[in-house]
């Protein structure tokens, strides 16, 4: 009793540390919406019950309008909403009102490192969501970047939890604020699309508890997430739409979950044993009799036959329900009423978030920012200058109002006073093919990786004749794609020899990678002087890069993942699993995953995790903690000054990592457990003060079964990446 209490105590803690009251209100019991839901439910024939646990077409739910309970609506949408869907089949709908804002991919929103955008990306996609009249927003999408190759990295955040649950919660929290359900995603172990529907996930669970459990968590206690979606794959024997241990045990034992968990479209296998599991809305894709669905007519039929208690039933019902009386939807007259669509505020926010994203890797002689006065050419080359990204993606594809390429953006600012030269520079060789999740090649490729002679030419000469070259490279969404991984780490279509013979012709080459997933960068960091990572940056990408290459704006970004020499010394792939054997794959590099492995095994990596370059210059102040010893129930509160000491304003992310050098197990090197962004004027100075709570420093230890934190001596290490340690300090924990 006295660990139960110690327990509680801690997460309190560690939920006011964390700003995590919001979503542990929303979990209090309301004895008025209960008695509410109660007494729908009463009224309620098995038929409309059931009625509102599966879908009646592809992205709605039955009502039940003599109850006044409105058809639901469901949109994907985690940086978009998306364009409107046929009601029976997944062509478009051809709406003229449709159009959205179009925000930057989760690893280029992680790449900013800041927590008050999320919260207003949040606000806006509820707010256009509205306007859509949608009632659930599929989204954010959580999972942790494990390969390189996964197809899906570009929509997920990073590969680090804790900085993965520092920008769900105020990203949901901005989004429900709205009377807009998130829907959290894809829960659990997604983490690679081959095979994604038939492969089973193995992996311990320290490595469950300690890296993909925890953005869910947070999701769920702190950004008080009124909805689930289950992963399409298996984990430890059942699929994750029948699995108990993680939708009952997991999410609704331990975390309070008392909200709605969905499949995937199409994820669901059973009636009674995905009943049973705790799974309460299924969705799919087959355009057929949706009475026959799982969840439909067998369900009913499984109540009729005693095999699920009606009591299972009205507990899903009243999930459902939960959610919509939360959101307002059956009270339209208190709910949020100023829904707007691509309004110039939403534009502004996602240009703000497309700056704040882009990473000032390398920058030899200060080649960046351009100085406009002193060029008279621009060479503007590679098929990502003029390659639009938001129809790209599958389920994330977004119908943009506009989208702002890269060459636009720079004729738009500068075309007027220099001159700029296009050229392709390389051609797309590939042709996507959607659905093929198999294990097989995801793509048709009319060629191999070469470049043509005629195409490259052009492209050389034009960089020779012109005072600057940029060279806007990465990949698209045939590569980064929901539905398949990639098939290997190089650039593909030739870009390295453009790169490198363009490097050789002009020394003022900037090579800009616009990609949502790490790629081999060896050869490209070698030899071009400026490097610069731009993402798949939303409708405002062009404006939002050209700022920052000429210094309009400065960068701020920071990696949210690592960026190896080769692939083998991913972890996933040092031990061969990746995408698994026999359909199944086992996560046998435990918790040491990301920059955990490369430094642990002190790897070393082309850029590390948390790195960014500024067009200005940081100082840090001495750090110090409030104390040198602490309790496991203590908060810790390191301080410093941050001073810019350059001419420009700019920000730096102030990162703190932890190391626990002896304990009972192996620990990462360090763990990220605390930062924040600073944003400072030239010549100005702010103490900034980091809070970590000593219960965060626990690991979880399989003997106990428990989260435990040993007693002793840890480090504290105050950095700007997780390879750039500016200073230590050691504490004690009693």
């Amino acid at each position: 009793m006295k660990i139960k209490k110690l327990m509680t105590a801690l997460l309190a803690t560690f939920l006011v540390m964390h700003g995590g009251l919001q979503g542990q209100v929303s979990k209090k019991e309301n004895p008025q919406m209960e008695k509410r839901i109660q007494k729908l439910i009463s009224k309620m024939t098995l038929k409309e019950k059931t009625g509102l646990l599966h879908g009646n077409s592809k992205f709605f739910v039955s009502g039940v309008s003599r109850l006044g309970i409105p058809e639901w609506s469901l949109s994907d949408g985690p940086h978009g909403v998306r364009a409107e869907i046929n009601r029976h089949d997944w062509g478009y709908s051809n709406w003229t009102t449709d159009s959205a804002t179009y925000f930057p991919t989760g690893t280029a929103f992680a790449a900013a490192w800041n927590p008050e955008l999320a919260r207003r990306r949040g606000e806006v996609l509820g707010e256009e969501a509205r306007f859509r009249k949608k009632d659930v927003l599929l989204g954010p999408g959580v999972n942790i970047i494990r390969s390189p190759l996964g197809g899906r990295n570009f929509e997920y955040m990073s590969e680090d939890p804790y900085l993965n649950a520092r920008l769900a919660v105020p990203y949901i929290q901005g989004l429900q604020s709205r009377d807009v359900a998130a829907s959290v995603k894809h829960y659990l172990a997604n983490n690679q699309e081959t095979n994604r529907t038939t492969v089973d996930v193995l992996m311990s669970e320290r490595a469950l508890r300690e890296i993909y459990l925890p953005a869910f968590k947070a999701a769920v206690e702190e950004g008080g997430s009124y909805t689930i979606m289950n992963a399409y794959n298996k984990f430890r024997g059942d699929w994750c739409s029948e699995n108990t241990y993680i939708n009952r045990t997991l999410l609704r034992d331990e975390m309070g979950f008392k909200g709605v968990t969905m499949t995937d479209w199409g994820g669901a296998h059973s009636t009674v044993k995905a009943a049973l599991a705790g799974l309460d809305l299924e969705m799919g894709t087959m355009v057929d009799d949706y009475n026959q669905w799982y969840f439909a007519n067998p369900l009913i039929e499984a109540v009729k036959s005693g095999a699920v208690p009606e009591s299972i039933v009205d507990e899903k019902v009243a999930n459902v329900l939960r959610v919509m009386i939360q959101t307002n939807v059956l009270d339209p007259k208190k709910r949020f009423n100023k829904a707007s669509m691509n309004t110039p505020e939403h534009q502004q926010a996602a240009y703000q978030s497309a700056v704040e994203s882009i990473v000032l890797l390398k920058n030899e002689n200060n080649l960046l920012p351009l100085d406009v006065n002193k060029i008279n050419s621009i060479a503007v080359l590679g098929d990502n200058a003029t390659r639009l990204h938001a129809n790209g993606g599958l389920s994330s594809e977004i119908k943009a109002l506009y989208e702002i390429t890269p060459l636009q953006g720079i004729q738009n600012k500068l075309g007027d006073r220099i001159k700029i030269n296009y050229a392709q520079g390389y051609e797309k060789l590939s042709t996507f093919v959607e659905g093929s999740n198999n294990g097989q090649n995801p793509g048709n490729f009319k060629g191999g990786g070469e470049l043509d002679k005629a195409v490259l030419k052009e492209a050389v000469e034009t960089a020779r004749k012109s005072d600057i070259a940029i060279i806007y490279a990465g990949l698209n969404h045939d590569y980064d794609t929901e539905s398949s991984d990639k098939q290997g780490y190089a650039l593909p279509y030739g870009q390295v020899q453009l790169i490198q013979e363009v490097c050789k012709v002009n020394p003022r080459t900037i090579v800009v990678i616009i990609a949502g997933s790490p790629v081999d960068m060896a050869a490209i960091d070698i030899c071009a002087p400026a490097v610069v990572w731009g993402w798949f940056n939303g409708m405002e990408a062009g404006n939002a890069i050209t700022d920052v290459l000429t210094g309009k704006e400065t960068p701020t970004g920071k990696m949210p993942f690592s960026v190896p020499v080769s692939l083998d010394q991913s972890p996933a792939h040092a031990y061969n699993n990746f995408p698994g054997q026999d359909l199944v794959v086992r996560y046998d590099e435990d918790i040491l995953v990301g920059y955990r492995w490369f430094d642990t095994k002190k790897l070393p990596v082309v850029y590390p995790f948390g790195y960014g370059l500024s067009y200005t210059s940081f100082e840090f102040g001495q750090m110090n903690t409030d104390k040198t010893e602490y309790t496991v129930n203590d908060s810790i509160e390191v301080s410093f000054t941050l001073k810019n000491t350059g001419l420009r304003k700019g920000a730096e992310v102030a990162q703190l990592y932890v190391s626990d050098p002896v304990c009972s197990v192996m620990r990462p090197a360090k763990e990220l457990k605390a930062f924040e962004k600073v944003f400072l004027n030239p010549g100005e100075t702010k103490e900034v003060i980091l809070k970590v709570p000593v219960g965060s420093f626990a690991f979880w230890s399989e003997a106990e079964n428990k989260f435990v934190v040993e007693p002793g001596e840890f480090i504290l290490s105050l950095a700007t990446s997780a390879q750039d340690i500016k200073q230590t300090l050691r504490i004690q924990v009693k």
